[in-house]
């Protein structure tokens, strides 16, 4: 499925997006230039900018606020980019090498705090509190939800009730704050308003269950990460919970071993593994079902381009092998 097709109902402010990301990303200070260009060049598909922008033009708004507000909700995603790297000591992302890799920790995380400091300055600029509120409430939420999946790194017991809170909080909840975005500025009702901050919550909880479905995928070309990546760092992702629910007291010990010790070199066995399970469908039929609630969440809205690209995209989260 061809990403362009979804964009084309707003090609022409994703470019005023990317022109002014470029715009406000510059200071007077060289390295922050160099590791925000870097990072924000590095290829991503720009899908949280991109729900902004058509939820906005779905809801029938026909101003130039969504520019702004898609370029905030991309530098707090890059933003936490840069944090989540440092903290899971990542070498590679999108098959380069990570900004901490190249200038080390520190400059990363304070970039990454500039950049979020720097989307709290646009937010003032566009001059509404309802805006504020949504995007400061949901920083906070991603922030907690970082603090959830630190504690359950290493921790084999976590199961898919405490799996499933870290990805609404940590992906979700930016793509939801987005989607809700058009809607408030478009002064949709409050029911079109929750409607849309469904949609982008469901298509946010099904990107992410692709998305870790694929770090156990051998055909990892085209992957933002490291094949067995979540696995090195401990963290027990609905692959690997749902394996070790299903599979043999073999299986069960030897990914218990892995989640609290490490397990990169005995990646193909856990492969191996999940692949004698159901885990992977059990994963992507989840993920399925979430793509399906966020198209339901559209059908208050009337027809549009920007309506159906907005159904093709949750139907992009999870037919996608990258």
């Amino acid at each position: 499925m061809d990403l362009s097709t979804i964009r084309h109902p707003v090609a022409d402010d994703s470019k005023a997006v990317d022109a002014l990301i470029l715009r406000r990303l510059e200071s007077d200070v060289v390295l922050i230039n160099q590791i925000g260009h870097y990072i924000v060049n590095s290829g991503g598909k720009r899908l949280r900018p991109l729900s902004v922008l058509l939820a906005a033009r779905a809801c029938g708004y026909s101003g130039e606020r969504h520019i702004d507000l898609a370029a905030i909700v991309e530098f707090i995603h890059t933003s936490t980019l840069l944090h989540d790297d440092v903290i899971d000591n990542s070498e590679m992302r999108r098959n380069r090498e990570t900004a901490n890799a190249v200038w080390g920790n520190e400059a990363s995380v304070l970039v990454g705090d500039f950049l979020y400091s720097r989307a709290f300055e646009m937010m003032v600029d566009v001059g509404s509190m309802r805006v504020m509120e949504v995007l400061a409430h949901a920083t906070n939420r991603i922030a907690a939800g970082e603090v959830l999946q630190l504690l359950n790194a290493r921790d084999a017991d976590t199961d898919e009730a405490r799996y499933m809170e870290v990805i609404e909080r940590k992906t979700a909840t930016l793509f939801a704050a987005g989607t809700r975005l058009g809607a408030i500025l478009a002064e949709t009702t409050p029911e079109v308003e929750e409607a849309l901050a469904s949609y982008g919550l469901n298509l946010g909880i099904a990107f992410q269950l692709i998305d870790d479905a694929l770090d156990y995928s051998t055909n990892n070309e085209s992957l933002d990460k490291n094949v067995g990546d979540d696995l090195d760092e401990g963290k027990p992702t609905l692959p690997l919970i749902r394996a070790m629910a299903v599979g043999t007291a073999e299986q069960r010990a030897m990914l218990r071993d892995c989640i609290e010790h490490g397990g990169r070199e005995r990646i193909d066995a856990v492969i191996e593994a999940i692949a004698s399970t159901d885990a992977i469908a059990y994963t992507g039929d989840l993920a399925k079902r979430h793509a399906q609630k966020a198209r339901e969440a559209l059908e208050i809205l009337d027809p549009s381009p920007a309506r159906d690209a907005m159904a093709t995209l949750a139907d992009f989260a999870v037919s996608r092998s990258y």
